[in-house]
């Protein structure tokens, strides 16, 4: 996995849709987010629908949210319907080449990426402090007031590994 406070290596992808995306081109607007899964992740169905929270939160701002998916385009249709999440997810099968690059650990691995191309922060698994530190992190870089996505008492577990 890399570290924070390294550069986050450039890729294009192409989203399920067929729009090609350009990690360098995002990066000029604004902080990307990537968050690596698998459309048969039980630990990803748990944390996308905060992630979606985060979208929605600082809606209309200048920054993006990618989802990575290590599946094919079909799997990840069906991911975003079941789990209601409205951004974009970009394939990375059959070669894996985007997630050999960054190494995630396991499903889910979320990077926030500076608009310097700099790794901010990095984690993997489920965890709802890191998921609001994440959002702070986001507000931060924004200039916005933070927004708590993973209240505790929301009758989800706090921490699931991934």
């Amino acid at each position: 996995m890399l570290n924070v406070g390294t550069e986050a290596p450039d890729f294009i992808l192409e989203s399920s849709t067929g729009q090609r995306q350009h990690l360098a081109e995002a990066l000029v607007e604004g902080p990307v987010i990537l968050a690596f899964f698998k459309a048969d992740c039980a630990t990803c169905q748990i944390t996308f629908p905060y992630l979606e929270r985060l979208s929605q939160s600082y809606r209309g701002d200048r920054w993006q949210i990618w989802g990575i998916c290590q599946h094919p385009p079909r799997a990840a249709d069906w991911f975003a319907k079941t789990n209601g999440i409205t951004f974009p997810f970009l394939i990375d099968a059959p070669g894996l080449v985007v997630s050999q690059l960054y190494d995630p650990e396991a499903t889910p691995t979320i990077f926030l990426i500076d608009s310097q191309g700099v790794i901010r922060d990095g984690f993997y698994g489920f965890a709802k402090n890191r998921l609001n530190t994440l959002a702070q992190e986001l507000a931060d870089l924004l200039g916005h007031e933070e927004v708590v996505i993973a209240p505790p008492d929301d009758g989800k577990p706090s921490f699931r590994p991934g």
